[in-house]
């Protein structure tokens, strides 16, 4: 299998020559132990704990599965033996070489518990998504996205994205296995994706015993991709309390499955709304699990303006963590119905994006830009990504951009 180069490569061995500890998180499946296998080559032992007898030895003597694989080493699937944690922070402690042991999990819920109570200040956390668009072009994205005219002039000469090309890989999804040169069975894959979720990650953080509800519930989910968060809505389709629902939602949220984007508030408005908006991080899942079963029909259908926000989102949240950064994202909504898709925050600055699925979008789809000015925030320069052609400018401070550019 031909590897494919991860934004993230260079960031990850930057921040190993400075922590004795490198925690790769992610959803399953993303690539994270094909990422860090190229990266280690022959220089790193190896140790999986899908492995049940090494995944027995470690729970219950880790001090001698950590003199079996002597450092530097990967450990996948930590989250299967905790017990480790608090020898890796003696082995750093005794001898404090940085990258000598590289970690990956597929869960945040308990393992980022574990990990800052063992390994506070000795560890870096990277997140790891499905590969972006980019990626997938051989162009890994060299710095976070941000809409200023002098990013958008680097990115001016990326090719187009068409309609029927663009729902393709909104359908697709992102999933290493999709993008092989003979990629797995899309219906199978993410059928085969959903069954192991449930039966592992999900049994493990939430003791869930109606496994029917809990995929009732994903679905719902899934079926609300790109709307503001209505968790009483979500807990009366799937038939559970409300607890439940918000611990369920939790889960999706700490397993890398679904994004809650936070709304942009301040004490200066008070009629803007603070009600999270929910994404799925990976667009094909979201279309498997809603049942669209071809990029045609989900284009048609009356879902295809959320997915198509769902898939820019994802897009530009992997531009900022697979460059080792925060993604400082929010939204805007008040009680008049104004309304920004995407905000991002960075230096004191508010850069404003719209998403539109039209070729020709007018000066009226940023309308809502003005409103930001009761915020007593810098606005920076804003884009209104669609599938217009060609870069151009809208106003002096606003740009067309063609969703190609991302």
């Amino acid at each position: 299998m031909v590897y494919q180069k991860r934004t993230l490569e260079r960031f990850f061995q930057q921040a190993s020559l400075q922590f004795p500890v490198m925690l790769l998180t992610g959803p399953r499946q993303t690539g994270k132990t094909t990422f860090l296998k190229h990266l280690a080559g022959n220089d790193r032992a190896y140790a999986t704990l899908d492995d049940p007898m090494l995944r027995a030895l470690a729970r219950e003597d880790p001090a001698l599965f950590l003199q079996r694989f002597t450092t530097p080493v990967l450990i996948d699937e930590i989250q299967y033996a905790p017990q480790l944690l608090a020898h890796i922070k003696m082995a750093v402690d005794s001898e404090k070489e940085p990258g000598r042991f590289w970690l990956t999990g597929s869960q945040q819920f308990h393992l980022m518990k574990g990990v800052t109570e063992s390994l506070a200040g000795r560890v870096g956390v990277l997140n790891l998504l499905g590969f972006s668009e980019r990626e997938i072009r051989n162009d890994p994205f060299r710095e976070p996205f941000l809409p200023t005219p002098e990013l958008l002039e680097q990115r001016r000469n990326n090719p187009p994205l068409l309609l029927p090309e663009l729902y393709r890989k909104i359908w697709t999804g992102s999933f290493p296995a999709l993008h092989q040169e003979i990629p797995a069975d899309h219906d199978l894959f993410y059928s085969s994706y959903v069954q192991t979720y449930l039966q592992r990650d999900v049994r493990d953080l939430a003791n869930v015993g109606d496994e029917s509800a809990f995929l009732r519930f994903l679905k719902s989910c899934a079926a609300r991709t790109g709307q503001m968060l209505n968790i009483q809505d979500l807990c009366r389709n799937s038939n559970i309390n409300h607890a439940t629902g918000k611990r369920w939602l939790s889960i999706l949220e700490n397993s890398g499955i679904v994004y809650l984007l936070e709304p942009w508030h301040t004490n200066v408005n008070k009629r803007v709304l603070k009600t999270p908006k929910l994404y799925f991080l990976d667009s094909g899942l979201a279309a498997w699990l809603t049942g669209w079963s071809s990029p045609v029909t989900l284009e048609a259908g009356a879902m295809s303006g959320a997915f198509l926000e769902t898939w820019v989102v994802s897009e530009v949240i992997k531009s900022w963590w697979h460059n080792g950064k925060r993604a400082p994202l929010y939204y805007y909504r008040d009680k008049d119905a104004n309304e920004v898709d995407l905000l991002i925050h960075q230096d004191g600055t508010l850069y404003p994006i719209e998403i539109k699925k039209s070729a020709s979008p007018g000066k009226d789809a940023t309308r809502h830009f003005r409103v930001l000015e009761t915020l007593k925030q810098p606005i920076g320069h804003g884009c209104l990504i669609s599938l217009t052609p060609t870069n151009a400018p809208i106003t002096r401070t606003i740009d067309a951009v063609p969703i190609g550019m991302l």
